[in-house]
């Protein structure tokens, strides 16, 4: 089945010095393709079709003598001619050299069949009469015309799923009842409305883009990249200023009389991340009237985000609200140890090297890593081509650009590193006996003075300063470049093993359910949590703090004051989580 979408913009011709008034008229063609499946090679060289008219009159034009439906009905012969693409007719309908199909429109079901040549160039030309004619009245004389028209060049073949054309019927001089000397529409369209809207937030990943325009618009000049993420086509959407863009499953689908158009992306949106909306100057209304300027969003809508926890076994649980969590399958038994999200994809790695990727946390796939050491914690930073990195025992620090493909780097360390983050253009990595690396790039790195001994098992970045934290003193420890680092007094003996900022504010959590929290990532208050089981992991997410730890405890705060208790669906130690 091939369909066609024919757009017909009528053209009324007022005298011969009189501008011209537009009216839309729709007409879709659908190709019902009958009997050709058993037909010898030698003999596949036609294809009957059928034609589905559907016709909607709307005027563009400013006066009240515009173009009417009632008008319209008065025409009851339609004449369909589909002639070689070199043919050239005007009002005269007989004055082609060959034919390659012929039919009237039955006016009751506005339907015509035809018999059309594969793989040859041709054009639908249409002949609009008030009177009743048969194929043989309208060719044994001279019929009056009253509208007429052709479509662009264009040929079916056998591989042939959808085509699109366009035909501007034009009214001959004389006919119909209009008398207005100037009727030309030249009002600029502009876009009414956006769906998801400017500024909104929490938008499901799996939405589409809807755009209306104040008029109906010319259904070829909406277009939309549907091959590639490069920025084309007239309507855009995209998360990096459009450099590139977001890939669309289909041309824009029109609705509401041809002034509402509706991108569906050819993937799910990536979570937490920014997109806006682009529409150029390239699209015009039926008349031919372009937006006065280009269209664009200045802050965008922002997608949804989604919790993810990870722990012993190649657990992993996700969540919308941080309240209720689903199980997932992770297609691995090896302790899981850090997840990060970057570039619309989780990063999960974990003992013996262990790395895998899902773009949706739910579905997992197995990666390379090059290592049998465990990987203790992954972040994802903005240098380059947005860099993953990894840390683990041995001084072990791989990066990636993808998630997929890992190096092997050099850190100039022997220690266990068990934290690595991402801020301020820099990486950060932290580990036993007080080691501290930082890198702009993720490749080299660089040994930095931390002024303790102390085992240092996470690390973040919120609020211009890096904060870390001591394993068996409790110790805190911030910087601001995370080159030199100050000590903090933390008001705990408990070691502290994960850190997050959000809500301006700082918190850290630990053993024996202790959290804390600060405001500027040095002044720090102990908060009840509820609970004496070990906290290993905290994240920060749509207005929710969760902290993760033993036994699949998970807690969430609105505030990083008042905890409430979670039901995860596990025993497992949960070692993390993300955002």
């Amino acid at each position: 089945m091939v369909i066609i979408d024919i757009k017909f913009n009528l053209r009324k011709k007022m005298g011969l010095r009189r501008k011209l008034c537009w009216l839309i008229l729709v007409l879709m063609l659908l190709f019902l393709f009958t009997g050709c499946g058993d037909l010898e090679p030698e003999m596949q060289d036609t294809r009957s079709v059928i034609l589905n008219m559907d016709f909607h009159g709307k005027s563009s034009s400013r006066s009240n003598s515009s173009v009417s439906a009632s008008e319209l009905s008065q025409y009851n012969t339609h004449l369909i001619l589909a002639l070689p693409s070199w043919e050239y007719l005007r009002s005269n309908y007989k004055n082609f050299y060959s034919s390659f199909a012929q039919g009237l429109m039955n006016t009751a079901d506005k339907k015509v069949s035809l018999e059309i040549p594969l793989n040859k160039q041709m054009k639908i030309f249409a002949f609009l009469f008030k009177e009743n004619y048969s194929m043989t009245e309208l060719f044994s004389g001279t019929r009056e015309v009253g509208y007429y028209g052709e479509s662009q060049s264009f040929s079916i073949g056998t591989q042939t799923n959808n085509l699109s054309l366009g035909i501007t019927l034009i009214q001959v001089a004389g006919t119909g009842t209009d008398t207005d000397t100037d009727t030309t529409d030249t009002t600029a369209p502009t876009v009414s409305s956006i769906s998801p809207t400017e500024n909104q937030s929490g938008v499901s990943i799996s939405d589409n883009i809807v755009l209306t325009f104040s008029k109906a618009m010319d259904t070829t000049s909406v277009t939309t990249n549907t091959s590639n993420t490069s920025c084309s086509g007239s309507f855009q959407v995209s998360s990096d200023s459009f450099s590139n863009c977001i890939q669309m499953s289909s041309s824009p689908s029109s609705s509401n009389s041809y002034k509402t158009f509706t991108l569906d992306p050819s993937d799910n949106l990536s979570y937490s991340t920014t997109y806006k909306i682009r529409v150029t100057t390239g699209v015009k209304d039926t008349s031919g009237n372009t937006l006065s300027s280009q269209y664009e969003t200045s802050s965008g809508f922002t997608s949804g985000g989604l919790f993810l926890t990870w722990g012993n076994s190649g657990t992993i649980l996700t969540s919308l609200d941080g309240t209720t969590w689903d199980n997932r399958t992770s297609g691995t038994s090896n302790h899981l140890y850090g997840v990060i999200y970057g570039k619309g994809t989780f990063v999960a790695v974990g003992a013996s090297g262990t790395i895998i990727t899902s773009s949706d946390g739910t579905i997992w796939d197995n990666r390379t890593s090059g290592t049998s050491n465990g990987l203790y914690e992954v972040t994802h930073g903005t240098y380059g081509n947005n860099t993953f990195v990894t840390v683990g025992p041995s001084g072990t620090i791989l990066s990636s650009s993808d998630g997929t493909t890992w190096d092997n780097r050099t850190s100039g360390t022997s220690v266990t590193l068990w934290g690595v983050t991402y801020g301020n253009s820099t990486f950060v990595t932290v580990g036993s006996s007080g080691v501290i690396l930082s890198s702009s790039d993720g490749t080299t790195w660089d040994n930095r003075t931390s002024g303790t001994s102390d085992f240092l098992y996470g690390v973040t970045y919120g609020n211009g300063i890096f904060v870390t934290g001591g394993y068996s003193s409790g110790n805190i420890y911030t910087s601001s470049d995370g080159t030199t680092w100050d000590n903090r007094t933390s008001g705990t003996s408990n070691g502290l093993k994960g850190y997050t900022y959000g809500n301006s504010t700082f918190i850290a959590v630990g053993d024996s359910g202790t959290i804390l929290s600060s405001s500027d990532g040095t002044t720090w208050d102990n908060r009840t949590s509820g609970i004496s089981n070990d906290l290993y992991g905290v994240i920060y997410g749509k207005g929710t703090f969760i902290a993760v730890g033993d036994s699949g405890t998970i807690l969430t705060s609105s505030d990083g004051i008042t905890w409430y208790n979670r039901t995860s669906g596990t025993s497992n130690i949960l070692w993390g989580v993300t955002y």
